[in-house]
């Protein structure tokens, strides 16, 4: 069986112009995953890391298919979907620093929950797989989740620090941004954070590869989200939509990590994008 491109691209919202990105990159990035595959007698673990608007959502979405068009079986796990709940983070806010109360960073996940649902995503059965309300800020009730009848071939693990590794502690004495300097000055945020990534790594640690959505530049992660959120200002999305100085202050809880993720540059398969999200380049090994 081959995917109907044409199809799927009117199926997903996705524009025409889509289809040179999905032949020249997400085809043969979907055939690599494939053939790693087929030397395992087990599933497969991936990892997706991009920037936020680094199209990391419509990457997962299009090797899935592309996957599933030769026979896979391929699950998904968003890190999105397993955030605190929203009592869990206010409790965090409480006790450790205000701005955990803002889900993203490393600590406002549940990676205990992460490790146990991709194990039962590699075992025969029905697996419950976590989703999380954005609109709501909360995770959503468990009879709510959608089920996915293993075992998996392949399991895509997305995430904007999928991967992603804990600084020195020297690191972080000196602030990166406004953020830091005027809400963290004793640094008591960013030393939780950089702790809670290094709980991170036994999950991390499971993955067999890593697909890296390299941006040029923090300045473009921070003007994408600008633009996304002008979108939705313009189509009338109503009042959680940001001002572009609420999405100034909100990229900067990302910045650090961010930065370090594209100064280092690490994975097993490298997709280089444009100022304007354009897949430019692949590197696979």
């Amino acid at each position: 069986m081959t995917l109907d491109l044409t199809a799927f691209l009117a199926a997903n919202d996705l524009p025409p112009s889509a289809r040179t990105a999905v032949e020249q990159i997400h085809a043969p990035l979907a055939d690599w995953l494939a053939t790693q595959q087929a030397g395992l007698d087990r599933t497969l673990l991936v990892g997706l890391c991009g920037a936020q608007g680094s199209g990391k959502s419509t990457t997962a979405l299009v090797i899935r298919h592309l996957l599933a068009a030769k026979g896979l079986r391929v699950a998904a796990l968003s890190l999105d979907d397993l955030y605190l709940t929203r009592a869990e983070r206010q409790a965090l806010a409480q006790s450790v620093h205000p701005l955990l109360a803002t889900r993203g960073p490393p600590g406002t996940h549940d990676i205990a929950l992460g490790q146990s649902v991709i194990t039962s995503l590699g075992q025969a059965g029905p697996t419950a797989v976590p989703s999380f309300d954005k609109a709501a800020d909360d995770r959503r009730p468990r009879e709510d989740w959608p089920v996915f009848d293993g075992p998996a071939d392949i399991v895509l693990l997305e995430g904007w620090c999928v991967g992603a590794r804990p600084e020195p502690p020297g690191a972080l004495a000196r602030p990166i941004n406004a953020l830091e300097r005027d809400e963290d000055p004793d640094g008591v945020w960013r030393r939780y954070v950089n702790e809670a990534l290094a709980a991170y790594q036994p999950l991390f640690d499971r993955l067999d590869k890593l697909i890296l959505l390299k941006a040029p530049s923090f300045a473009v992660v921070q003007r994408w989200r600008g633009e996304q959120e002008a979108r939705l200002r313009a189509a009338g999305q109503g009042p959680r939509v940001m001002t572009d100085a609420e999405v100034a202050r909100f990229i900067q809880h990302f910045e650090r990590l961010t930065r370090a993720i594209l100064a280092e540059g690490r994975a097993d398969a490298l997709v280089e994008l444009g100022e304007d999200r354009e897949l430019k380049r692949l590197a696979l090994p």
